[in-house]
């Protein structure tokens, strides 16, 4: 059975990003594990859940499945992991990613030997910022000649204030398009856009929120083939 491990994070992952890959390949028979850092349950971005940032009937499916999905509630500390075990690793976005899952040695490795062993790799949205840390077995960063999408600059700074404190106080600790390009990649969120999904071999990347339908269809596509 194919199978994909989902890095998301305890500091606030995007519930559009997680949910629905998550679904889309559940509902394609794709066995789901969810690791978390240290192995405590996800924590929902509560604005990801907020009807009047996402429309009602969003914030009810992603606040639903965030409370009842048990693969959600009862993760597995990434230290725990080898992504040898999984056809795909997907890393949801959302900014808590730059706290906890970017910083994570553990999914760091994880995302490395997934696209040196073939498999596939969906990062999305803040997520793509660990690509600006994660390093290959040579010390290379593996997103160096790479095409990718991710949370751009210009949505950022419509977040952050001039101190780079977002909403709820927190300073944002790197702006993810910034980080990727001076890590070598080949940027293009392409804002013209509605949704941005890249492919480079085994890397699958996504813009944010509304790439995420798009993203796990383009997964599933790949993992098909």
């Amino acid at each position: 059975m194919t199978s994909a491990l989902f890095v998301v994070s305890e500091h606030g992952y995007w519930g559009e990003e997680c949910i629905e890959p998550l679904e889309t390949l559940s509902d394609a028979g794709v066995e789901i594990t969810v690791a978390t850092p240290s192995g405590g349950p996800p924590q929902l971005d509560d604005r990801s859940a907020d009807p009047e940032q996402v429309g009602e009937d969003t914030a009810e499916r992603v606040r639903e499945v965030h409370e009842s999905d048990e693969r959600l509630n009862d993760p597995i500390p990434t230290a725990r992991a080898d992504a040898d075990d999984y056809d795909a690793v997907v890393f949801p976005g959302g900014h808590g990613t730059e706290w906890d899952v970017n910083q994570d040695s553990d999914a760091r490795r994880l995302l490395r030997d997934a696209l040196e062993n073939g498999d596939k790799a969906l990062v999305v949205c803040h997520a793509v910022g660990i690509l600006a840390f994660a390093r290959d077995r040579h010390g290379a960063f593996v997103v160096n000649g790479r095409d990718v999408t991710g949370f751009p600059n210009e949505w950022e700074a419509d977040i952050v204030d001039d101190d780079d404190l977002m909403p709820d106080g927190r300073k944002l600790p790197y702006w993810v398009e910034d980080e990727v390009k001076t890590a070598g990649g080949n940027w293009d969120a392409e804002l013209e856009a509605d949704t941005s999904v890249t492919v480079d071999g085994d890397l699958i990347t996504a813009r944010g929120p509304a790439s995420s339908s798009a993203a796990a269809e383009t997964l599933l596509s790949e993992l098909e083939e």
